[in-house]
């Protein structure tokens, strides 16, 4: 990959038409949409990293890759071309500065930059947002502001309260992986088993004397081929798009099935990846580690690619323990059961934690806004918030296909904007229309790092659209067949959405 251009932006200018936090995957789709469909508005893409890739650019950890196939994790205009559809993080890279390369959008990047605070000014109808490099702030006006930046903490893992104070070994976190670390031949203890763990422990166990995976409870696992079988072999005779477009409209609607089936027939789904695991594992196979005690998709389900992980428990070099920790020694991890597991190094693969807007201070008028208080409107903006959207994937599917309707959407927005001369598009929630709103569950999942952040997480109501759906099928009919101009979001000139925000009640949100 070429070294970024650390340059700023081709538009001297510090004012554009829409302002990108974030150079991953949220941030490359809008811009990439932008070019195809609002090639006359301007946009710069802030980032705090010195290179794209967002995630795929922090996570440097032994076997890193996606836990979703990349025919859906891939966009929906750029075709993925690689053999294997659970893709390496290198990989991923790779697509996605293909599409930098290719669409003009580097030049448009502020590597190295952070956005610490965002202000819209009604009167101006702009964000003044205030941005941070090489400890120096400086200021950039926006018409729109496109929240690409993620759903966790870059600084900060979740914190599991696991004392290691005592250990005499190497203490890692996945999020910080050092660069090189060599852990030949030794011990290793992967606490965790979600989607990292299950990704670390066969990918260490190929050098490391043995690896343990230490799981509270079990998850739900199962395998399939890294390799699509059925996409190498459309490309073969037909065009590399459509081979695209066959396949990831195939596997959207496998992956609705089997969730849909898991939520109806949990008893059903759990015998159906009961009986895969105990074929992929043989005599290996326990069904204390395999049986977890929540139904399956009640948390993420967990992709083994190959079996990898299957097969290094059966040859010895991995092995799964299910017990709780009661202390850590200087040798190792003192189970509750009383066993003990000698360690030469400790991997805390416990978990993320979440954050709203990239810890941005985000304001309207000077005052904050509390996002724990605004409703979500069609999974894209909030209530009575002018001129932003953000990013939040599905929890079911792959995060990539909410970013593709997200950005097609404010395309939209935007070029209805222009053609009826509005400065700014403001999704309307009066007071006695929220009173009648009946709220939902945002995230009707069990999952730690979920449950921990849901008193950070915005409003949800049980109707569209002031809702953050879980249903991409759903979505897609809804976003692009629903009328931009629904009676719900108010298109205006500044002076006269700064007239009525300021003759509205403090209660309204």
């Amino acid at each position: 990959m070429p070294a970024p251009d650390q340059t700023a932006s081709s538009n001297s200018d510090n004012h554009v038409d829409v302002l990108i936090v974030g150079a991953g995957i949220s941030g490359i789709g809008m811009a990439a949409h932008m070019t195809e469909k609002c090639p006359d508005r301007s946009y710069a893409i802030i980032e705090r990293r010195a290179d794209i890739g967002g995630t795929w650019d922090l996570f440097r950890y032994p076997g890193v890759r996606s836990d979703s196939d990349m025919h859906t994790l891939g966009f929906e205009f750029e075709p993925w071309t690689h053999k294997k559809s659970i893709a390496d993080g290198a990989s991923i890279l790779e697509y996605l500065d293909r599409i930098v390369a290719t669409r003009g959008i580097r030049p448009h990047i502020r590597f190295s930059h952070k956005v610490v605070s965002a202000d819209f000014v009604s009167r101006e109808a702009r964000w003044h947002v205030v941005i941070e490099a090489d400890g120096e702030r400086t200021e950039m006006t926006a018409q729109w502001l496109y929240l690409g930046s993620g759903y966790y903490d870059y600084d900060e893992p979740h914190d599991a309260g696991i004392d290691t104070s005592a250990f005499g070994g190497d203490i890692l976190h996945p999020q910080f992986w050092p660069e090189d670390y060599d852990y030949t031949g030794k011990e290793v203890v992967v606490i965790g088993s979600g989607a990292t763990g299950v990704t670390l422990v066969p990918a260490m166990s190929e050098k490391a004397k043995r690896v343990t995976m230490l799981q509270r409870t079990p998850t739900w696992m199962f395998s399939r081929p890294a390799k699509d079988w059925f996409a190498n072999t459309l490309r073969k005779f037909l065009p590399e798009e459509t081979a695209y477009r066959v396949t990831r409209w195939k596997n959207i609607k496998m992956q609705d099935y089997g969730f849909h089936r898991a939520r109806t027939k949990p008893e059903k789904m759990k015998e159906y990846l009961s009986k895969r695991l105990r074929k992929a594992l043989g005599d290996a196979y326990e069904q204390k580690h395999f049986d977890p005690p929540y139904d399956p998709w009640d948390q993420r389900l967990c992709l083994v690619p190959d079996n990898d992980l299957f097969d290094a428990l059966k040859s010895g070099d991995a092995r799964i323990v299910t017990d709780r920790i009661a202390s850590i020694d200087e040798k190792g991890v003192r189970l509750e059961s009383g066993d003990f597991l000698p360690a030469d190094i400790i991997v805390t693969a416990t978990g993320l934690k979440l954050v709203i807007a990239g810890k941005i201070k985000v304001s309207l008028d000077g005052e904050q806004i509390d996002f724990a208080q605004r409703y979500y409107y069609k999974g894209c903006m909030f209530s009575n918030v002018p001129n932003l959207a953000a990013v939040f994937g599905y929890l079911n599917a792959s995060w990539t296909l909410r970013a593709d309707t997200n950005a097609d959407y404010v395309c939209r927005v935007l070029n209805l904007m222009k053609d009826k001369g509005a400065s700014l598009a403001v999704p309307v929630l009066g007071e006695s229309e929220r009173q009648a709103l009946e709220e939902d569950d945002i995230f009707d999942f069990s999952s730690g790092y979920i449950q921990r952040s849901k008193h950070l997480m915005p409003r949800n109501a049980k109707r569209f659209p002031w809702r953050l759906n879980q249903n991409y099928l759903e979505d897609r009919k809804l976003m692009s067949e629903d009328p931009v101009d629904d009676g719900i979001l108010e298109l205006a000139a500044a002076a006269d959405a700064d007239a009525r925000r300021h003759s509205e009640p403090a209660s309204a949100i």
